[in-house]
């Protein structure tokens, strides 16, 4: 069959969770911590994700073992590439989240992606570009307040447009798109290319909202 989806972790604990999520959703999938050496998936696995350290190791070293990894799942026959990254962004003013996105895309040659840290199930969800936690703004709860990665500005576009190289890069798709489903939003994806818009930051509040945002990824 060959690997339909390749995912990147920026910590072990997210990457299991998301091998985990995808397996019980019926996808089997193997993981790998760091950067695969002399390894080939199992023929019947569509899905590996490969943990990483890289949520606060220095920037260069959290791009140059991200890129390793895509380029590892393109040789295995990844369909998709997929960047995990913590429900709280949890990143800095100058990244890591924004670098590697941005050195993925233009690995991949990706005219636009999406950012969406939305997990509904653990009360993380993103509207009007902002990321609250729980009815907290990220930046009022006690992510404000995290020793390494202090998140001072919960709002997505301010945050990614401060670590990319081109601020006006990144984009809204709001609630009142994504509430009309996933042609609505493949459509608003088209329009902001159109624009030079690269990142879009997308609303979701509930887990179809998150589907949708899905079917309407399945190309990109």
């Amino acid at each position: 069959m060959g690997l339909i989806l390749g995912a990147i972790g920026d910590d072990i604990t997210g990457s299991t969770d998301l091998a985990l999520m995808l397996s019980n959703a019926g996808m089997p999938t193997v993981q790998y911590m760091g950067v695969p050496v002399g390894a080939t998936p199992p023929e019947d696995t569509p899905a590996a994700v490969v943990a990483l350290k890289t949520r606060t190791a220095p920037l260069n070293t959290a791009v140059s073992q991200s890129i390793a990894a895509c380029q590892w799942l393109l040789s295995q026959g990844a369909g998709q590439i997929f960047f995990k990254y913590c429900s709280t962004f949890d990143s800095t003013e100058t990244g890591n989240i924004g670098p590697v996105a941005e050195a993925l895309a233009d690995l991949l040659d990706a005219d636009i992606t999406i950012v969406c840290p939305a997990f509904p199930t653990n009360a993380r969800t993103v509207y009007q570009g902002h990321l609250f936690v729980g009815d907290q703004l990220l930046n009022e709860s006690g992510m404000g307040h995290h020793p390494l990665t202090p998140m001072k500005d919960a709002n997505l576009l301010r945050l990614m447009g401060s670590q990319v190289r081109t601020p006006g890069s990144v984009g809204l798709i709001p609630f009142e798109v994504v509430s009309q489903g996933a042609d609505a939003i493949r459509y608003a994806l088209g329009d902001l290319t159109q624009t030079g818009i690269r990142f879009a930051v997308v609303d979701a509040l509930t887990d179809q909202h998150l589907k949708s945002i899905g079917t309407a990824c399945r190309d990109l």
